[in-house]
């Protein structure tokens, strides 16, 4: 059956509406990296036929819409090719209007210390330890927030079993790390200050950064539970 097919030209012009920065270029790095392969004519041109142009779709569409790298869009061009089942879509993560919403609160040294039921000395080994880490004005007054609350509460739990706050230094090592894993992904949308980019970033950090904490307590649960079980 005769198959019709397309110039580069011809496809760049198909494709426009939909996608108006797709260029020649573009065409050409996505066939460099293998993620389409064109059928080359006697005299070299590039020729694309109906699926060429649909898998060309699929791959502009999962960049706009997902912002998925390549090597993770062709592993899903790989596996459809294969007639692999696609997999459900994941639980989409909280809005980040409350996942990052702040109530406001702003509190003193000795607020905090009676809000945690922490000593000074010890929110004074969170802090030099960067567990805690709270606003300082030129008169080097300290100004805790929400999550400083929260994390004092928690470190209360953690000193009174017997931990020490260079301890718990450990498992803000362990935050840092994963801030700035979880940053690399958004570097591409915060480069750009539009609304759109710093909405869809601020819904992939409140996803992966509640899927990271979900990950890691079901890991330290599993492990711990082994270790009672042993």
């Amino acid at each position: 059956m005769y198959r019709r097919e397309h110039t580069i030209g011809e496809v760049i012009a198909m494709l426009q509406d939909e996608f108006p920065d797709v260029t020649i270029s573009k065409v050409r790095f996505l066939e460099g990296q293998g993620l389409i392969e064109p059928r080359r004519s006697a005299a070299g041109y590039r020729m694309f036929d109906d699926d060429d142009v649909r898998r060309l779709q699929y791959i502009l569409r999962e960049q706009r819409d997902h912002f998925l790298p390549l090597k993770v869009i062709k592993s899903k061009l790989t596996a459809w090719e294969r007639g692999e089942t696609v997999r459900a879509r994941p639980e989409s993560g909280p809005p980040p209007e409350s996942y990052f919403g702040s109530s406001g609160v702003s509190l003193s040294l000795d607020e905090l210390s009676r809000a945690a039921g922490l000593s000074k000395r010890q929110i004074d080994e969170l802090v030099t330890n960067g567990v805690l880490e709270p606003l300082e004005f030129p008169d080097r007054t300290l100004v805790f927030r929400d999550e400083d609350l929260t994390i004092a509460r928690a470190a209360h739990r953690l000193l009174s079993q017997g931990l020490e706050a260079r301890h718990l230094r450990t498992m803000r090592i362990a935050a840092d790390r994963e801030v700035d894993l979880l940053s690399q992904l958004v570097t591409p949308l915060v480069r750009h200050r539009n609304p759109e980019n710093r909405r869809k970033a601020a819904e992939m950090l409140a996803d992966c950064a509640q899927a990271g904490a979900q990950l890691q307590e079901a890991i330290v649960r599993g492990r711990l539970r082994r270790l009672l079980e042993g």
